[in-house]
């Protein structure tokens, strides 16, 4: 598929032709879903804990003798019924991670790229570099381009200008190429990716 080239300025800078094979599968949103919440899952904390029995500061001995009291047979007062006493099957420190194999996240990935592509969300500029570090200029070149929302991708490095620049617009990410990932590209409107960019993801999975 063949698709424009503009500058951040607004201005026609010519066509690049993407491979079908990255940018024109049909979507499955299986596949998809997959990734995402294998990414979800590997970046989830899992520091939440609670005390069990047998981490409550409370003596262990036996509350009082087993049998005349009438009541019901208790010992420790460490055990989860009571007040202040452990809980029974709580959270503990884990990793939520569990894997996912290299071939389906790098195809989740083909059709995340595929489906903004299909559905009219995927721009290519011909670089992403600004000479000063300026927000507000930055700002007006996205409203000249229709971006409120987006991810833009870059090559191997970010200038750093612009990277400056962007990092105070809200619902505007700035990712290396080695960045890109699939939950990134569906949580934004929007993919913008440099030329240097495409280059790179042909020749990733050529």
């Amino acid at each position: 598929m063949e698709l424009k080239i503009t500058t951040l300025e607004g201005k026609d800078a010519g066509s690049v032709q993407l491979s079908d094979a990255i940018f024109g599968l049909e979507p499955r949103t299986d596949i998809i879903q997959r990734c995402v919440n294998w990414q979800l899952a590997k970046r989830q904390a899992g520091t939440h804990k609670t005390k069990g029995r047998a981490e409550i500061a409370r003596t262990g001995k036996k509350m009082y003798k087993q049998k005349g009291t009438g009541g019901a047979r208790h010992g420790s007062a460490r055990v989860p019924q009571f007040r202040g006493g452990g809980r029974a099957f709580g959270p503990v420190v884990r990793s939520h991670a569990f894997d996912l194999p290299k071939k389906v996240r790098a195809l989740a990935l083909k059709h995340a790229l595929s489906a903004k592509a299909k559905d009219g969300g995927l721009v290519v500029i011909e670089s992403a570099e600004l000479k000063d570090a300026k927000t507000k200029a930055l700002i007006g070149h996205f409203g000249g381009l229709g971006l409120t929302s987006a991810l833009i991708v870059d090559g191997a490095s970010i200038n750093d200008g612009f990277a400056l620049a962007a990092r105070n617009i809200p619902n505007i990410d700035v990712l290396p190429i080695q960045g890109i990932n699939v939950y990134d590209i569906l949580r934004r409107q929007k993919l913008v990716l440099t030329k240097a960019a495409v280059d790179a993801l042909e020749a990733r999975f050529k």
